[in-house]
């Protein structure tokens, strides 16, 4: 098909192949029935293909116009589901994968208690997390980067506090001579000790990272929130480097829609409790 479509004369078309009628269709446009005739055919012209097939008893679609009134049919019910207020919605969130492993999963304890909605949660990438949001496939974002811009708003949360977590205690003005497990090139360590470990071991999971400290395979830079009791290490309260803020950001909506406003306030209650 051309995609030149003519896109003011669908309406014209859709309710005649609704009724494979030209006469009802014309009822409930409030026009005359050669108007509609008229109407399909521009939208046949603009398509360059043909939609109807006319007879003085019948009206038949052709496999074209059997395709674009699927279409048509498609995109009233994606569009009855965009301004729905009731019913579950799908709530597309991106997230820190050490948020997502630790603060996060009482945020998602506490949503599936209090509200009837789904979520789709996933560990990305600041810049990733940013780009998505964008693209429209999180609808929303939790980052350490404050996000002020024409399309995105963000909300300052809360502040991490770090720590420096060891199996066995450690001697700091020594810390380079331990092994040091990193989450990523920019990790806390490289900002904080100008003399870096000659034994330096990345590994991309802030959960994994912990348990290999238990394991006395090293020491990490972590938020404090990712450690528990029970993991029974020893904790050094870091200094000298800017806490990360952790923010959460969105699309500059005019009016959030309900169920993500819904999110974002339980969040805030958890938070100040």
């Amino acid at each position: 098909m051309n995609t030149g479509i003519d896109y003011r004369y669908l309406k014209a078309f859709a309710l005649t192949a609704k009724y494979l009628n030209f006469s009802k269709a014309a009822s409930e446009l409030n026009i005359a029935q050669s108007a509609v005739s008229r109407q399909i055919k521009l939208l046949e012209e603009s398509l360059g293909e043909q939609l109807i097939i006319r007879s003085s008893k019948k009206v038949l679609l052709t496999d074209n116009g059997k395709y674009l009134y699927r279409c048509i049919q498609r995109f009233d019910e994606l569009t009855s589901e965009i301004t729905k207020d009731s019913g579950p919605q799908l709530i597309k969130i991106g997230i820190l994968h050490g948020l997502l492993e630790n603060w996060f999963i009482k945020v998602i304890k506490s949503f599936t208690k209090k509200t009837h909605h789904l979520l789709k949660v996933e560990p990305d990438t600041p810049s990733r997390l940013k780009e998505n949001l964008l693209d429209g496939k999180y609808d929303l974002i939790f980052t350490t980067e404050n996000i002020q811009s024409e399309l995105i708003t963000s909300l300052r949360l809360f502040e991490e506090k770090l720590v420096i977590i060891s199996k066995k205690e450690i001697d700091i003005k020594k810390i380079h001579e331990y092994t040091w497990l990193t989450y990523s090139e920019s990790d806390f360590f490289f900002d904080l000790f100008k003399i870096h470990s000659k034994r330096i071991l990345t590994v991309k999971s802030m959960t994994s990272i912990i348990k290999l400290v238990r394991e006395g395979v090293g020491i990490a830079v972590v938020p404090s929130h990712t450690v528990k009791a029970k993991d029974k290490l020893f904790q050094y309260e870091v200094k000298g480097v800017k806490r990360p803020q952790i923010h959460l950001s969105t699309l500059n909506y005019q009016a959030l829609p309900d169920y993500i406003n819904e999110l974002i306030n339980l969040i805030k209650t958890s938070i100040e409790e």
